[in-house]
C-alpha cells in the first residue's frame, strides 16, 4: 500500500429515519474529528452529506438497491 494521501470518498446507505440517519451522521463526524472546538484547520481534511432517497440520482440510487431489498426482505415486506 502506498502511504501517499489523496482524496477518498466512503459511501454509507442505511434504512433509517431522517433522525436516526443524522445521529449516524453525528458519530462519523466524531470519528474523524473527535474535538470539534480544535483550532483549524483539522488534521484530518473531510466532508459529510446527507441525502434522502427522493434527493439522488437514479444512478447513485440504484447503487443501493441490495441495501432496499435486504431492508425489504428482513422487515418482512416482501
Amino acid at each position: 500500500m502506498s502511504d501517499e494521501k489523496r482524496l477518498w470518498e466512503i459511501r454509507l446507505g442505511v434504512i433509517a429515519s431522517e433522525e436516526q440517519a443524522r445521529a449516524v451522521a453525528e458519530q462519523v463526524e466524531r470519528l474523524l474529528c473527535p474535538d470539534p472546538d480544535h483550532a483549524p484547520p483539522c488534521p484530518i481534511p473531510w466532508s459529510l452529506g446527507i441525502d434522502a432517497e427522493e434527493e439522488m440520482s437514479e444512478d447513485r440510487r440504484r447503487e443501493y438497491d441490495d441495501v432496499v431489498e435486504q431492508h425489504r426482505i428482513e422487515s418482512g415486506t416482501a
